[in-house]
């Protein structure tokens, strides 16, 4: 009898534990994550996990498109986003900012700028000196690596005329066709569709590796509050999981997801679409090969100037790799 009451007792404790156990875990994943991106590639990378219909389903997403990365930046201070798809350099200034309150779990995308012309002469960074390059982006990514190609390249006397968005550029394009114009897809696909004779002149991200060995031209990446980390890391493990799963469907099934991208106003057209994803370098770099790529790029930014990545280098507590 004695021996039958300790069973007994044994199996009701270990049912309790599987209990609460199973009830932490119910806990972790019913745990409602914000996220916010840009409206633009970074979007493109989790369009399949904002689709209703898709499989992915390990966590509760409340999702957030902005057309500004200020807009983002202020959600996150404010606590009122979790996780966030921001410019490389916004992070490494958040970060400084917040002194450390967030850390990048991911690299979504490399680069994604293109320099557009229907000059058949441009085409390299070289082909720049003496002419005016209307973009995007002025304090922001594009800026910051446009200005170290051209001083890679002893580029002095090239002119950045900075525009608000993508669609002014398209549409001074239209008035004059005979411009060089540098822009991020989708938006440089919609800008070939707009303006006859345009054409990708070169990629930023090959003249990028063609003069360092040292870093990688990192568009994009993925944030975490440090807080929120803390308190759900099996949430923010599901984020990646479902993130991976997300790009590896966009880059996978182009056409399914120009649709998605289509829906969520990134993109005016399908076809416009499906010829920009592959473009895109749309990824999601997580763990000791997103800190080295990460962390070299913010070097090189930092060499060029140091106001482009909040003043310093984020430690190494900033790089979150699993």
């Amino acid at each position: 009898m004695k021996l039958l009451n300790r069973i007994t007792g044994l199996a009701l404790t270990f049912a309790v534990a599987v209990s609460v156990l199973a009830g932490c875990k119910a806990s972790e994943e019913a745990v409602n994550v914000r996220v916010g991106s840009l409206s633009g590639p970074t979007t493109i990378g989790i369009a399949n996990m904002m689709d209703e219909n898709s499989d992915i389903e390990n966590s509760s997403y409340e999702f957030t498109v902005a057309t500004m990365p200020d807009e983002i930046a202020a959600s996150l201070n404010s606590g009122d986003l979790d996780i966030a798809l921001i410019p490389a350099n916004l992070a490494a200034t958040l970060y400084n900012r917040t002194e450390g309150g967030i850390r990048v779990i991911d690299i979504n995308t490399y680069g994604v700028l293109y320099c557009l012309s229907t000059d058949s002469d441009i085409q390299s960074v070289g082909s720049l000196a003496g002419r005016t390059v209307i973009t995007t982006g002025q304090g922001a990514t594009p800026e910051y690596a446009i200005n170290y190609l051209l001083e890679q390249y002893g580029i002095t006397d090239c002119t950045l005329d900075f525009k608000t968005e993508g669609a002014e550029v398209i549409a001074s394009l239209q008035q004059d066709p005979d411009q060089i114009a540098i822009l991020p897809q989708p938006a440089a696909t919609a800008a070939m569709a707009q303006v006859e004779g345009l054409g990708i002149a070169f990629s930023l991200d090959d003249e990028w590796n063609g003069v360092t060995s040292d870093s990688r031209l990192v568009t994009g990446v993925t944030v975490v509050r440090t807080e929120f980390l803390e308190q759900h890391p099996e949430a923010v493990s599901n984020f990646l999981a479902d993130h991976s799963n997300s790009v590896n469907e966009a880059n996978s099934n182009v056409e399914h997801t120009a649709d998605l991208i289509v829906n969520l106003g990134i993109v005016g057209a399908a076809p416009i679409a499906q010829r920009a994803i592959p473009l895109c370098n749309v990824v999601c770099v997580t763990g000791e090969e997103m800190k080295t790529d990460l962390q070299g790029y913010l070097e090189t930014l930092y060499e060029a100037n140091p106001q482009s990545v909040g003043g310093a280098l984020p430690g190494d507590d900033f790089y979150y790799v699993g």
